[in-house]
């Protein structure tokens, strides 16, 4: 057993509890919201954004049991915004299987995606706080931004760090972060916890993405759960394809981005560029920025006395970096 399944074998019974409320949300008077539904989101999935609203509660000493069914908005947002993006990346796996899209086509994983957003926000109400709600909002609206953004930099060969810096911030990183804040607000921690489990959560998810983003190019169909590569053949300019970018003539980015925008690159072509990733340092660079990441991350819970649950945050904090998928 590899050391990442053994760091999330640590939170087994939250994981339990989270899917339990999970699959109990998913009940419809329409029979193909639960089909697309259960296969979305039971079975595969790690749940580190449920997780870290769980955790977040947890170090504010809160212990109410209710924690699992409030945290099963931040999985519902996220498998929604999954749905939208396979839509719009036309993909046809995700999580080791078949995508919704490809099995019930775009109309229905886009309605399937509301579907879940709407459950997100009923469940929401329940917290009975306008501070919550507000977090809630401002997170979702942040993320179609950054799904707008990385909409117009696709194909974009001349994106620099700084833009995909911003585009994962708001697609990926702000949602941890409000699970995490949302930990605070929940438990009426005050405004000093919530910014530092903000600050904590944004940390996070950034150094999450920058690994997701590295292991496109290097992880297995098979560990992954999608296409190795996924990303250079949508058009998706991340990290690793700037920094091999700028440390290639000028010649040799634009016959690459020419071959690759008018789409005439062939198997060929995306194995080479695959290779030139792979092999001129960049990987290592961006792994060393996600451990930076992290360790910030690590200096955000400081303020926080020692416990299992701040020790639990740190493991998680730590397989960020450390996981293969």
């Amino acid at each position: 057993m590899d050391q990442h399944t053994n760091i999330l074998d640590n939170f087994k019974d939250h994981f339990t509890r989270i899917n339990e409320e999970l699959d109990r949300g998913l009940d419809s008077r329409v029979s193909l919201v639960e089909d697309i539904g259960s296969h979305t989101l039971l079975g595969q999935g790690k749940r580190l954004r449920p997780l870290l609203f769980v955790l977040a509660c947890r170090l504010c000493n809160y212990s109410g049991e209710d924690v699992y069914r409030i945290s099963t908005i931040f999985e519902y947002i996220h498998a929604s915004s999954l749905l939208h993006d396979d839509v719009l990346d036309n993909a046809e796996t995700r999580r080791k299987k078949p995508s919704a899209n490809h099995l019930w086509g775009n109309h229905a994983a886009i309605l399937e995606g509301d579907f879940l957003y709407s459950k997100a926000t009923t469940i929401a109400l329940d917290a009975n706080s306008l501070p919550f709600l507000r977090k809630i909002a401002d997170a979702t609206m942040q993320m179609t931004e950054g799904q707008i953004l990385e909409l117009t930099h696709t194909n974009d060969w001349n994106t620099g760090k700084e833009e995909y810096i911003e585009v994962i911030t708001a697609k990926t990183a702000i949602l941890m972060a409000a699970a995490c804040t949302c930990g605070a607000v929940f438990s009426q921690a005050g405004e000093e916890v919530e910014q530092s489990l903000e600050r904590f959560g944004l940390n996070v998810g950034i150094a999450f993405q920058l690994m997701d983003d590295l292991l496109d190019y290097i992880s297995s169909e098979e560990v992954f759960g999608k296409p190795v590569g996924k990303d250079l053949k949508e058009g998706k300019i991340t990290l690793p394809l700037i920094y091999t970018l700028l440390k290639l003539e000028e010649s040799e980015r634009k016959r690459f981005a020419e071959l690759f925008k008018s789409h005439r690159a062939t198997e060929q072509d995306y194995r080479n560029l695959t290779g030139l990733v792979r092999s001129n340092g960049a990987l290592d660079q961006i792994r060393d920025e996600a451990k930076a990441y992290v360790n910030e991350a690590a200096t955000c819970l400081k303020s926080f006395p020692d416990s299992p649950v701040k020790r639990n945050l740190l493991e998680l904090n730590q397989y960020i970096i450390d996981r293969e998928y």
